[in-house]
């Protein structure tokens, strides 16, 4: 029996926890477990519960709610879903066709609520925590946005090496080229919307934070610094002693430019790869089944490889330095509507 007293717990209900100041702020919302088998957002979570119940700092204003586990089948199966991934199709629905969609249906409304979110996830491959945000200020049909500044400082503070942009540009190309040339329907790009894209379509911003490997020992730690750095930065609590405000270099800005399917059961790669490792314009990355090489597109990184992918579904992710510059535009907090 696993010792994760969260795989025991009910799954027809969720557990959230709000903290209301008497004085108006920002409201917070931080998401653990949305997947079953990434714990360290939980954990980070309940720590901060622990710290907030023993009076170790107190909400100075705004409104902080906790959801440790965002997805109660999933983890007390301790696999990534418990009958879908709940980080796509994200949006309320009538009739929910899955256990996922019933979650849904709870969370959008809370998210709905709040102006910003921290969605604490991890990953299964090697490599360095990093935060991904959203896109710049625009008005396009996709996904448009006029927060890229406060979001961009709330990711500079969360004190990640690296900060990842352009996730859904991506993956509406990539449907696009599937579909070679036909009409990507509404249907087949809201696969690719999650928490926080929910959240900007509804006014607010967002940053997902991958603090680690699963396994990886640091990662409870990572989650719970993100959120003391999140509350300092928004003015809601005092950073606790010895934890500074921002991380002692600028992160890495990477845009993610392509990606890569992985279309035969045979296909693999020339090595074993991590997010984040480096390559040269035309180093072999891997190779398909019929021995042809893929190589890297240009000077870049790999990033999100999946050995196991699906024959059609995204192998690998390409990525290159951004140009984009974090935070300095932003010289208020979220809104206190």
């Amino acid at each position: 029996m696993s010792s994760d007293p969260f795989a025991r717990a009910a799954t027809d209900s969720l557990r959230t926890h709000t903290f209301a100041s008497l004085n108006p702020g920002p409201r917070l919302l931080v998401l653990g477990g949305v997947h079953g088998d990434e714990t360290c957002g939980t954990a980070g979570i309940e720590r901060l519960l622990a710290e907030l119940d023993g009076g170790a700092f107190q909400l100075l204003r705004g409104q902080l709610t906790l959801v440790p586990v965002a997805n109660p089948l999933a983890r007390r199966r301790l696999q990534r879903e418990g009958e879908r991934n709940l980080n796509r199709l994200f949006k309320p629905g009538a009739e929910p066709a899955d256990y996922e969609g019933k979650v849904t249906n709870v969370l959008c409304p809370l998210i709905e609520r709040h102006d910003v979110l921290l969605d604490l996830h991890s990953f299964q491959s090697e490599g360095e925590a990093f935060a991904m945000i959203g896109p710049r200020d625009n008005s396009g049909s996709l996904e448009p946005f006029a927060r890229a500044s406060e979001e961009g400082l709330l990711a500079l503070h969360l004190g990640t090496p690296i900060v990842v942009e352009g996730w859904l540009d991506i993956y509406a190309a990539g449907l696009a080229r599937r579909a070679s040339g036909a009409e990507v329907g509404a249907g087949a790009l809201d696969f690719g919307r999650g928490t926080n894209e929910y959240i900007r379509n509804c006014g607010g911003y967002g940053v997902t934070l991958e603090c680690g490997q699963h396994q990886d020992p640091q990662a409870p730690e990572v989650a719970w610094r993100a959120i003391r750095r999140a509350l300092a930065l928004l003015g809601m609590a005092a950073l606790p002693q010895g934890l500074v405000a921002e991380p002692p270099k600028p992160p890495q800005l990477l845009r993610l430019a392509s990606v890569t399917d992985r279309l035969h059961e045979e296909d693999s790669f020339v090595r074993d790869w991590a997010t984040f490792d480096p390559v040269q314009r035309g180093e072999p990355i891997g190779m398909r089944h019929d021995g042809t090489l893929v190589s890297a597109p240009d000077d870049g990184f790999i990033v999100f490889p999946n050995a196991l992918a699906l024959p059609g579904a995204e192998w690998f992710y390409f990525a290159h330095p951004s140009e984009r510059v974090l935070g300095p535009a932003a010289t208020a907090p979220a809104s206190a509507a």
